[in-house]
């Protein structure tokens, strides 16, 4: 299976995970009279869309180049990952709001039974980060890995509301604002994530270096190919689910621009078949007189 191939089926399992665990919470929420849980609903939705996205920015991510797109379409990844925060910020910013105003509003506690709902929500959705998560290394996307914190902090708000809904059954009347500072706390968290979802889109789009443990696998599959008698800079961006190399190789200084040429050609061709993740390999030749 591609690359591309298990992002996108990693993205059509969140997808109707999410949306039935939003009818699920939804329906909890409103009879079990739990606004955490309600809190818990509107972000699954949000998800849904923010699945959708993503399923959108692979498919388009992985298409071929073209004329006017020589490095592919791979920005586009990242760029969808934006579109992700926005709605993850944008949904903790409506609980936030929400569980602010329910705190001062008289309302009756929550249902007992709406525990074990948040209980098995809480193990399905740890389940659904674990499997996306590796889908999101194997594939090596950005938007996928997203996606995922997106299922880890749907567990950590299903945390909270349980805990929340506990605390508000166990001590009874005048505790019920216990589920609404649950809801309060979850949103802060989903701040958090939306941050450590984004540093690293960001640091894609800015062709930022964080890729060293790829620099020494590129240097020591390149001394493997005969005629390349060390490396030099070696410069790596990021595009999608491809990683494009700039890299400096010094050959025999007496040989022929023919002979530099072919050596350029056969270190590309390696490093491209060692190491598939790559996408364009440019080899720059320098003379060695050692």
């Amino acid at each position: 299976m591609s690359n591309e191939q298990t992002a996108i089926k990693a993205t059509y399992f969140s997808i109707v995970s999410n949306t039935l665990l939003a009818l699920i919470k939804g329906l909890a929420g409103y009879f079990g009279n739990s606004y955490a849980l309600t809190a818990d609903a509107i972000e699954s939705t949000t998800d849904i869309f923010s699945s959708l996205l993503v399923l959108f920015g692979i498919k388009y991510s992985n298409k071929p180049a073209d004329e006017n797109h020589p490095y592919g379409h791979g920005r586009a990844e990242p760029l969808v990952t934006f579109l992700v925060v926005g709605f993850l910020i944008t949904s903790a910013t409506i609980i936030a709001y929400e569980s602010i105003i329910n705190i001062g509003t008289p309302h009756e506690l929550p249902a007992s039974w709406t525990l074990i709902i948040l209980g098995t929500i809480i193990l399905w959705k740890e389940y659904s980060f674990r499997v996306v998560m590796k889908r999101s290394k194997e594939a090596n996307s950005t938007s996928l890995k997203a996606d995922a914190w997106h299922h880890r902090s749907d567990a950590i708000t299903s945390v909270a509301a349980f805990i929340g809904i506990s605390i508000a059954l166990f001590f009874g009347k005048g505790y019920e604002s216990a589920d609404d500072l649950a809801a309060l706390f979850a949103s802060g968290f989903i701040f958090y994530n939306s941050y450590k979802i984004f540093r690293p889109a960001l640091g894609e789009i800015m062709d930022e270096h964080l890729y060293d443990d790829l620099v020494i696998e590129i240097r020591k599959v390149s001394m493997q190919v005969k005629g390349v008698e060390s490396t030099e800079k070696c410069f790596i961006r990021k595009a999608g689910m491809k990683y494009h190399v700039d890299l400096h190789a010094s050959v025999n200084a007496n040989i022929t621009v023919r002979e530099g040429h072919d050596i350029s050609h056969l270190l590309k061709d390696t490093l491209r078949t060692e190491i598939p993740e790559l996408g364009h390999v440019l080899i720059h030749i320098e003379p060695s007189y050692s």
